[in-house]
């Protein structure tokens, strides 16, 4: 087989067609992507990117402060429940003091009369 036998079977088969198209489609991409109406398109989506970015970091920063908020909160409820639970121990404590006062009381008031 002849050298130029070869080049002509390697240039008429199928891969070489479909390799041809891609680098004719390759060239026109690159045209296509590089020309100025490409590149403001690229630019406004981009811009339009960052802007969503902005309003996502500006949604995440809301929630933030939000939560911090309720956290504080759910922190003062919690003191001031600690505080009143204190209050009222001491309170019990104190009247349950008080009662056994009063019926020693009675007891040596009761004491007395018998006597």
């Amino acid at each position: 087989m002849s050298v130029l036998h070869k080049i002509t079977k390697c240039l008429t088969s199928p891969k070489t067609g479909i390799f041809a198209a891609g680098v004719l489609f390759g060239t026109a991409g690159i045209k296509i992507l590089s020309s100025r109406d490409a590149k403001t398109c690229y630019s406004h989506a981009t811009a339009a990117v960052i802007r969503a970015k902005d309003s996502v970091v500006k949604t995440a920063t809301t929630i933030q402060e939000n939560c911090e908020d309720i956290y504080e909160e759910a922190k003062a409820i919690n003191e001031e429940r600690e505080l009143e639970e204190a209050w009222m121990e001491e309170f019990e404590a104190d009247d349950e003091e008080d009662e056994e006062d009063d019926d020693d009381d009675k007891d040596e008031e009761e004491a007395e009369k018998e006597e």
